[in-house]
């Protein structure tokens, strides 16, 4: 099936189906302890960070979801403009069918809408072994003004995925000799089922700038690739596959403090500001969202920018609630409780 088409089935089944994992995130068992004498005016709660050498108003990225079909381009440009009118990151979907089709790269180039945001490239890991190389990673950034580029890691969905990509041998020493030989930050993500200490500590040794956990507990890509399958034994076996995947919340326990020089991106079923308020307590730097902001923008751009307001005005009542100015003091909170412990 040419990429194309396979982009627009996961674009529809993303906005109409029924595709959230089975998992939770974990969040629901953590809560922050109320501080009924936070000491700080809200007016004066900063939710800016400093990142990948840019300012942004708020811990908060538009996660790659689209891209490489008419409608995806219009997504993208909507998504663009709403990340450029608040101010925080995007990345964009896989780049791959355009690297192998020009005719798809518009669908991508959103830097004429959003000329300053952080923005990140995106490409399939899997594809060094298929064949690409440093200059397909390069062409990718440079075909979208990116900032840095994204290697996604998912194996569990190239196993579904009718005519997957399934050689993943070997890949640590390729990220790794790509990320030694490029002057752009390198960002290893998983696309919903989780990334455990060992991984991330092989990542670390790679040379990544940043991880993206992206735990379980948002969208399932078993889920869309079992119902794409043509084949019935595929869909069948992807049933009993629902629960796999490292809640989000268990993925930053372990590796949330594993490298300080490390960047920790949190995504995978973040649904509002209080979940960003846990991930960066639990020690991410950023907060990624992908379905909700994606759902959103199919309405308008301006709906995207309401559903991010609403995130970060929840972020910062959350901050309040602890009496935290900052993110730094809130990556620091003793605030943060679970299951009857004290973090």
């Amino acid at each position: 099936m040419e990429g194309s088409e396979r982009k627009r089935e996961h674009l529809e089944l993303s906005l109409n189906g029924n595709i959230d994992n089975d998992v939770s995130t974990g969040f629901e068992n953590y809560r922050f302890i109320n501080n009924a004498l936070p000491e700080i005016d809200f007016d004066e709660i900063d939710t800016g960070i400093e990142i990948f050498g840019k300012k942004l108003d708020a811990p908060v990225m538009i996660s790659p979801i689209t891209g490489g079909t008419g409608d995806g381009g219009v997504l993208n440009k909507r998504l663009a403009a709403a990340a450029r009118e608040k101010n925080i990151a995007m990345g964009v979907g896989s780049q791959r069918v355009a690297l192998e089709n020009q005719r798809y790269e518009d669908t991508f180039n959103i830097r004429d809408t959003a000329p300053d945001i952080l923005l990140f490239a995106n490409l399939g890991a899997v594809q060094l072994n298929y064949g690409y190389g440093i200059e397909e990673c390069m062409k990718a950034v440079d075909m979208i003004k990116a900032d840095g580029l994204m290697l996604h890691i998912n194996p569990m969905q190239e196993v579904f995925q009718d005519g997957g990509n399934t050689d993943f041998s070997d890949l640590a020493e390729k990220i790794a000799n790509i990320c030694n030989r490029v002057a752009f930050p390198v960002i290893v993500r998983d696309v919903g089922f989780g990334i455990s200490k060992e991984v991330a500590g092989k990542l670390v040794s790679c040379g990544v700038s940043g991880i993206d956990i992206g735990g379980a507990g948002g969208t399932s890509w078993i889920k869309i690739e079992g119902k794409r399958s043509k084949n019935h034994l595929t869909g069948k076996i992807a049933e009993s596959f629902q629960n796999w995947g490292i809640p989000t919340a268990e993925c930053l326990e372990v590796v949330g403090s594993l490298e300080k020089g490390t960047r920790i991106i949190a995504s995978g079923g973040i649904r509002s500001g209080l979940d960003i308020a846990k991930t960066i307590a639990l020690g991410a730097d950023m907060a990624g969202i992908a379905l909700p902001l994606l759902k959103a923008a199919s309405v308008s751009s301006e709906m995207a920018e309401i559903l991010i307001d609403e995130y970060i005005i929840g972020l910062k009542i959350a901050m309040f609630g602890i009496g935290t100015k900052n993110i730094s003091s809130l990556k620091n909170t003793k605030y943060l409780k679970k299951e009857g412990r004290n973090l």
